[in-house]
């Protein structure tokens, strides 16, 4: 059983449309206190992060585990973060609708990158363990590309007007109504909704 260490409601529908069983377990990781300059090893070091915190708390009961049934078999933890960059700018979620039509009309017709950090964690049954609770770390950020379609202002102000944007960092949901306005992508699609499936295959495959 896989643990998610993400309160994401998109990384959640990932698994379940994949046919993977988990549970999930939101970290309560302090994400301001956790800084880097490069993108791309902030959401590593996020992922990290959220995920040693779900991998401490489930040590114990691990071990109680395997006190009555005997299972040793480490249980994995994932922990993933993403941050979308465009021209060198990290976008979050926008603060209002007129920052997110701002936005929209930079990003229209242009170039973005979806970073999404992951770590997967092999937690083991016994906080005694001398390596500590974590049997097995993997750690990787994955970037995709996504070009938009040029958009009429029109256009912006209807998609910005669904309130979707205003929920999603880089102010868009390649899942949802946003779909549309994505002209291309170059890299993994699962990837720019929150994490990258064929990764979390070969990582599951291994342990």
């Amino acid at each position: 059983m896989l643990v998610l260490a993400s309160a994401s409601p998109a990384r959640r529908r990932l698994l379940e449309q994949a046919a993977i069983p988990h549970q999930v377990q939101v970290s309560g990781v302090d994400e301001e206190s956790i800084q880097n300059p490069d993108p791309a090893e902030l959401v590593q070091a996020l992922a990290l992060a959220k995920a040693q915190s779900v991998a401490q708390s489930l040590a114990q009961s691990l071990a109680q585990a395997v006190a009555v049934l005997g299972a040793k078999q480490p249980w994995p933890v994932l922990g993933c973060d993403s941050l979308f960059v465009f021209e060198g700018e990290v976008f979050g979620k926008p603060r209002d609708s007129e920052e997110a039509i701002s936005r929209w009309r930079r990003m229209a017709g242009g170039w973005g990158e979806l970073h999404t950090g992951h770590c997967l964690l092999g937690v083991t049954a016994s906080p005694a363990d001398p390596h500590g609770p974590m049997a097995s770390r993997r750690l990787e950020t994955i970037t995709t590309r996504v070009q938009f379609a040029r958009l009429s202002d029109a256009e912006i102000a209807a998609y910005v007007a669904t309130g979707e944007p205003l929920a999603c960092a880089g102010g868009f949901a390649l899942e949802g109504r946003g779909g549309p306005l994505v002209e291309r992508i170059e890299g993994c699609f699962s990837n720019v909704i929150g994490l990258s499936l064929p990764l979390l295959r070969r990582w599951l495959a291994e342990i």
